[in-house]
């Protein structure tokens, strides 16, 4: 299969020279402001879909609430807000995210989610949260973050600085299939296009390896099928402690 994945590759690569000629000269922009309209119907319908998994995976958040304190959750790639509905009433939530024009669709779920108690939206990479103090939070959620970041050890260094000691990390990622599978054919091949569609997203990542080897005390990981197109089915989902 190999050598199908390289030829096919390359001719994925030849049809993408307009859209990589876009990027080289700096037009690929304008799409980030389209970008979060079409994150946020894809979000809705995710949600949907993913909605059991979410609950499962968030029902251990008030774990880490210190005592007689309140619940600090900070979100890396916030989008537009849909992870909100999930918060335990009551915690502080801080939200990074690179794209600034995710603003308004944020603002929208934050008045959707009064339960909650917004801190800041900072515009930053998951790789710089330097404004983001250490050992500050008692919580950081990345759901189908790790695939757009450009390093991810080093954004999962930020998350363990910014972790308090017996802090935990929750996350829900997309990752590479199995590469006896046609899923796997297809996403490497396709890589070249979705790269640009999904805003710098990366469906060929074993994440999984960069959370073993992250430093986490603790580590609960699962891979799970999610019901979603081929190529985006394999997931990964859990949390780990610092």
């Amino acid at each position: 299969m190999s050598l199908a994945i390289r030829f096919w590759t390359l001719v994925v690569n030849m049809l993408c020279i307009p859209m990589h000629v876009i990027n080289a000269v700096g037009l690929y922009k304008v799409y980030k402001r389209v970008f979060p309209m079409i994150l946020q119907s894809f979000s809705g319908s995710y949600n949907q879909k993913m909605h059991e998994r979410k609950v499962e995976l968030f029902r251990s958040l008030s774990e880490f609430i210190k005592p007689g304190g309140k619940l600090t959750i900070l979100e890396i790639g916030c989008g537009t807000g849909t992870n909100f509905q999930f918060y335990p009433p009551g915690c502080k939530v801080i939200c990074t995210d690179p794209n600034p024009h995710f603003q308004k669709y944020l603002e929208k779920s934050m008045k959707e989610n009064e339960q909650l108690t917004f801190d800041r939206f900072v515009v930053t990479s998951g790789e710089d949260m330097s404004s983001v103090g250490d050992e500050s939070v008692d919580v950081v959620v990345c759901t189908l973050v790790l695939c757009t970041v450009r390093d991810v050890p080093q954004t999962l260094r930020e998350v363990h600085r910014i972790l308090r000691p017996g802090g935990a990390f929750f996350f829900l990622e997309h990752v590479v299939a199995d590469s006896s599978t046609w899923a796997y054919f297809f996403q490497q091949v396709l890589q070249p296009v979705w790269y640009y569609f999904g805003d710098g997203c990366k469906v060929t990542r074993e994440t999984w390896k960069y959370l073993e080897g992250a430093g986490f005390s603790e580590l609960k990981l699962k891979h799970v099928e999610a019901p979603l197109v081929f190529i985006l089915k394999a997931h990964i989902v859990g949390s780990a402690v610092k």
